[in-house]
């Protein structure tokens, strides 16, 4: 607040009391410190320079990036890790549109995270006179985040930050978008009314119960089961509940496959994994209890022949509305993921769900066959020349085990799809990657994000194509002297390089770059490594050192599927 002083009243009282004065800039920062906040991330510019800069002085650290997307997926990353709104500051207009795309990537993929933008006079806008920036951006956030507000005046900024932090976190989490006009901002009232205008929502995001009839309903299904299977998704991740997940999944012994960003809640090499056998695993199971996971394109709808034509599914999710959306739920089970697991846990008697030992073998002997098929693949990899992305990925392999603490952000066609399968992972919420939508551009946002919320060392692993759209950033990384250490992919083009042109213009998916040099630029240490031993060297090197790194993996530019595995996606029209 400001200690400003009027020495007379508007009567002209000049012994009256002196009034203490705030304004909206100071009403924001004093409302995200209430409710807890430490990070913002953005971009300045008109209006928010100042509430940057005010912000920074207070204490709260403020991360400031080269474009609004990437500031915005990395506030959409700290939710995830923290099961905290993420904050995102951008400007009107254009930089508005920017964190939109964040904010809306958020939304898809249940991340909590408010993106609050100032906006231009709404009596300008509203008639449409040209305003600078002009652009009704709430109505614009409106259909891509969960919820949008505009703050009309300096004593409801207080209400509009409450209100969306809840919003956030509350039920299904999500992006919330916050709208406060320049006006707003530099209105000045009494400090007394804007303290008291200031408040931190009270268990914004409270336990969900599920109900008793629906807790044996879905009992009684695995307990039937021949063939049951554990679907662990991001949702159940993000939950924090990794205590009652594991301690269901270990004492029934079903098998359980984690989703990519699940990974680690139980660890890779657990015996009752079924990621190695994955195929198998969903075409054969009868009783399907999803955690945390949708029937979405990336479990293909839960549609044959991908999964058994009569399997029947179980989900646990805090929203109702998502139950049925591909498939019938034959036991929806809603709540919060840590009450729904603990009540399953407590409901089921020891012994009641047992699995056949014939589902055990089955799936043990796949995993047998695929982790056998997987050891010549890299045995050849390892010794190929150029350097193949599989060789790249298991020296990379070799030195995260070796920094268990280290955080893995990951995207790309190729580069996404092979390190899903060839990095195993050992705690939760160590990995971060394209998620839902599969969307690239989210790698140096998401590690900025994991290196700011937990100071834990990052690798993040990029196709080039997918750095490219973020990989300035990389000054921000320098700048902030984050400990990230970035391998980008280099097969010289989008999914592969050896594409022809039939002109003289390099052919659509060609590209070229020595991402090395680029970091050097702003501070950072480049490496160029053309065999595996020269990225485990490189990866150890620059891990110890805990400063910002890139090293530029040199790949065969023939190595590499169009389109990575969802090359199906693709239409065939007469030249395909």
């Amino acid at each position: 607040m400001t200690d400003a002083a009027i020495p007379e009243t508007a009567n002209g009282g000049a012994d009256d009391a002196p009034a203490t004065l705030t304004d909206g800039i100071h009403l924001v920062v004093d409302a995200l410190k209430l409710n807890g906040v430490q990070n913002l991330y953005g971009v300045v510019g008109i209006p928010i320079t100042d509430l940057a800069r005010l912000a920074q002085r207070e204490g709260l650290r403020y991360i400031g990036f080269r474009h609004e997307s990437d500031a915005g997926h990395a506030a959409a990353a700290a939710g995830f890790l923290t099961k905290k709104p993420g904050i995102c500051l951008t400007v009107s207009a254009p930089g508005f549109l920017n964190g939109l795309v964040a904010l809306a990537n958020a939304t898809t993929n249940c991340f909590p995270m408010v993106q609050i933008s100032g906006s231009s006079e709404r009596h300008l806008v509203d008639l449409q006179r040209g305003d600078y920036e002009e652009m009704d951006q709430l109505a614009a956030a409106r259909p891509f985040a969960k919820a949008a507000y505009r703050v009309h005046r300096a004593e409801d900024i207080g209400r509009g930050i409450a209100r969306a932090i809840r919003t956030a976190v509350s039920g299904r989490p999500g992006g919330v978008y916050l709208d406060i006009p320049a006006a707003v901002l530099g209105e000045v009232i009494d400090a007394g009314k804007g303290a008291a205008s200031l408040w931190a929502p009270v268990d914004p995001a409270p336990r969900q119960l599920p109900e008793p009839e629906a807790v044996d309903r879905a009992i009684d299904l695995l307990a039937n089961a021949e063939r049951p299977l554990v679907v662990l998704g991001k949702g159940a991740a993000y939950a924090q509940a990794d205590a009652q997940i594991r301690e269901f999944i270990e004492a029934t012994g079903v098998p359980y496959l984690p989703m990519s960003m699940a990974k680690g809640l139980l660890p890779d090499d657990h015996p009752q994994s079924a990621a190695t056998a994955r195929s198998l695993a969903l075409r054969r199971a009868d009783v399907v209890m999803l955690v945390g996971a949708r029937l979405n394109w990336l479990l293909g709808h839960g549609e044959a022949p991908q999964w058994s034509p009569d399997a029947k599914f179980v989900q646990v999710d805090i929203a109702a509305a998502e139950m049925d959306s591909n498939q019938p739920i034959a036991a929806p089970l809603v709540g919060d993921v840590g009450s729904v697991m603990e009540a399953l846990t407590e409901r089921s008697k020891p012994g009641r769900i047992a699995v056949p030992g014939q589902w055990r073998e089955e799936l043990a002997a796949r995993t047998e066959q695929n982790v056998a098929k997987m050891a010549k693949r890299l045995e050849a990899a390892r010794t190929a020349s150029p350097m193949k992305f599989m060789g790249a990925l298991q020296a990379i392999r070799d030195v995260l085990a070796e920094n268990p603490r280290t955080y893995l952000v990951n995207e790309g066609a190729n580069t996404l799809d092979l390190a899903r399968s060839a990095i195993g992972m050992s705690s939760p919420r160590r990995r971060l990657d394209s998620g839902t939508w599969g969307v690239m551009g989210i790698g140096m946002g998401y590690a900025i994000a994991a290196a700011v919320e937990t100071g834990e060392p990052v690798v993040a692993l990029e196709g080039d194509s997918a750095f490219g759209f973020s990989g300035m950033e990389v000054e921000t990384i320098c700048r902030y002297r984050l400990p990230i250490v970035t391998l980008v992919f280099n097969n010289s083009g989008v999914y592969r390089g050896d594409g022809a042109s039939p002109t003289d213009d390099p052919a659509p998916t060609a590209l070229q770059a020595r991402h090395d040099v680029m970091i050097e630029a702003f501070g950072g240490k480049g490496y160029r490594a053309t065999t595996p031993a020269e990225v485990a060297a490189a990866l150890r090197e620059a891990l110890a050192a805990r400063t910002p790194a890139l090293i530029d993996c040199v790949i065969d530019p023939s190595d590499g599927t169009e389109s990575g595995r969802i090359a199906h996606l693709n239409p065939k029209g007469i030249g395909g």
